[in-house]
């Protein structure tokens, strides 16, 4: 092949950066110690289901994913670049060692900013059935929903041209929510943007805000385009998380290992089974997710994530989020429970 057909190719790969260094201080007890895009949901991480979902709607081939984040751990490091391996991908890591914004984040990552590139922040998901369209200036992933109070919104022309970017109006001006999902067909555009508010000190509410690039971008004549999702799933909180449970199991239907044992007891679909996990006596789902080497015994349970090397007896539970290495022992009586890493209730 010609060298300057392969230049051309490899310039139309893309990349994805994650920004993902906040703490999730919202998801507590269980982002204590475990980042929450590494939280489980039905035996994959939040944030491996994001790219794979991200790779689904790309019409190129994924030459990066690049991962922002805080102090993580060797261990973290290791299990994000084994994702981005496991897509075809070359996995970078880089660090933002103070909270100083979104835009201030994905500078982080400037090394990695060029060519077409998809910035999605590790906190959602997304359902789509639309095709990213690398040609458009740039893409904004967003979802239609009843209240747009507390988000920022976009208005839309007759082309899905976006005209205007408003932050958690007050007065209803438009439906569509960002999601936290971008594209762009120029990265060194939005790196030379981004450097301009950190440069220029301009921040809002002591923050550099991807918004004020965008903006800017929109008013030099960039035009962005609206992508529509069909579903938008948060996991900001302990309740968010379970309904993004529930929802993906809809979509991905029952998952059991092989090697987990299930005595005289009864599944009720969808659920998600880990490997080695033992279930004694018990009524398991519907929406449930159970990571491996974890027993349960003489319980009940739906509607609820409970994740590795746990040890569960006499639970009654539903809607509740069980971290790893617990022990829990319970009572007849219904219990809605939020139970971090290590938890001892006997």
């Amino acid at each position: 092949m010609d060298l300057a057909v392969q230049v051309k190719n490899k310039n139309r790969n893309m990349k994805i950066i994650i920004p993902m260094a906040g703490r999730g201080s919202r998801l507590r007890p269980h982002t204590l110690t475990i980042p929450k895009p590494l939280i489980p949901i039905a035996g994959k991480s939040i944030v491996q289901r994001l790219v794979e979902d991200i790779v689904k709607v790309c019409n190129r081939k994924v030459e990066e994913i690049a991962f922002v984040i805080g102090d993580f751990g060797e261990e973290a490091e290791k299990t994000l670049l084994k994702i981005a391996e496991g897509l075809g991908a070359k996995g970078n890591i880089y660090y933002q060692k103070e909270p100083l914004g979104t835009a201030h984040a994905i500078l982080c990552a400037k090394e990695s900013l060029s060519g077409n590139c998809v910035i999605a922040f590790a906190d959602t998901l997304f359902k789509a059935d639309f095709i990213l369209d690398e040609k458009k200036d740039g893409i904004i992933w967003v979802s239609q929903i009843e209240d747009p109070s507390s988000f920022g919104v976009v208005q839309l022309n007759e082309n899905n041209i976006i005209t205007d970017f408003v932050e958690k109006p007050k007065e209803f001006i438009s439906d569509l929510a960002i999601i936290g999902i971008y594209y762009f067909k120029n990265g060194i555009t939005l790196r030379k943007e981004l450097q301009y508010l950190l440069d220029n000190n301009i921040t809002d509410k002591g923050e550099y805000q991807l918004t004020d690039a965008l903006e800017n971008m929109k008013n030099k004549g960039l035009n962005f385009s609206a992508g529509k999702v069909n579903e938008w799933l948060d996991c900001g909180n302990k309740n968010a998380t379970v309904f993004t449970n529930e929802r993906v199991l809809k979509h991905t239907g029952s998952m059991i290992s092989e090697s987990s044992v299930l005595k005289n007891t009864e599944i009720i679909d969808p659920c998600f089974i880990g490997e080695n996990t033992v279930i004694n006596n018990s009524k398991i789902g519907p929406y449930v997710s159970i990571g491996n080497n974890t027993v349960i015994t003489n319980s009940k349970i739906e509607r609820s994530l409970i994740q590795n090397n746990t040890n569960l007896m006499n639970a009654n539970i539903t809607k509740s989020m069980i971290g790893n290495n617990v022990i829990f022992n319970g009572e007849e009586s219904i219990k809605e429970i939020s139970l971090g890493d290590f938890s001892e209730i006997k």
